[in-house]
């Protein structure tokens, strides 16, 4: 399996011929995202994780294309022409070729006037986690891990990763850094990689790694 790292919260992963994109949302900028995909997971509703006009345009250049997503994601998508697929923490499905778990049902606590939208993690061939906006705690060998936030401080994303003890750490949902802020980014993650001599690290859009 590899994974293909795409702007913030987006990475494609490729078995044999299958392909699947997470979280293709507006700050996703590569044009190449869902080009010849099979199948689109969104996390949540939030844009910089889901463009719905986006997967309108997916659908129509691609009729067998499905998607996978959270309750509050589907009730924007009543109108579209490909199968939506609706699911819950602990359900699986076989999606083009992996298989596919929820895990977790609601957003990280963001603000104290707004209840958590739904949120709904994704566990891929029981190798790789994307969590969406949320520190859900699960045992697995690669986690995509949110880098900044405006929920998430350095020490959450800290504990997230020595609770969860991964075999690598992939930082996604970078997107809102500037230069200087990526920077201390990869500073921070390079001194947990150091101390767990583990693959902590954030990858370059484009960037595609090997995890089996």
């Amino acid at each position: 399996m590899y994974l293909v790292k795409y702007g913030h919260s987006c990475v494609r992963l490729e078995k044999g011929r299958n392909a699947l994109v997470i979280d293709p949302g507006l700050l996703t900028l590569e044009v190449d995202a869902l080009t010849d995909v099979d199948a689109v997971l969104i996390t949540h509703e939030h844009f910089d994780h889901f463009d719905p006009e986006r997967l309108r345009q997916a659908a129509a250049r691609h009729p067998g294309l499905s998607i996978y997503t959270c309750p509050g994601v589907a009730r924007h998508l009543a109108d579209l022409q490909t199968p939506v697929h609706v699911v819950h923490a602990d359900e699986s499905a076989d999606v083009a070729g992996f298989r596919v778990r929820a895990v977790g049902e609601k957003h990280h606590f963001s603000h104290p006037d707004v209840p958590p939208v739904d949120n709904v993690g994704f566990l891929i061939d029981d190798e790789v986690f994307h969590p969406g906006d949320a520190l859900t705690d699960i045992e697995v060998p690669t986690l995509l891990v949110p880098g900044q936030a405006p929920w998430l401080t350095v020490p959450d994303m800290i504990a997230y990763i020595r609770r969860t003890a991964p075999e690598r750490a992939y930082a996604i949902h970078d997107g809102l850094l500037n230069d200087q802020g990526l920077e201390v980014l990869d500073s921070v993650l390079r001194i947990e990689a150091d101390r767990s001599k583990t693959d902590i690290r954030r990858l370059q859009p484009g960037e595609r790694v090997k995890l089996r």
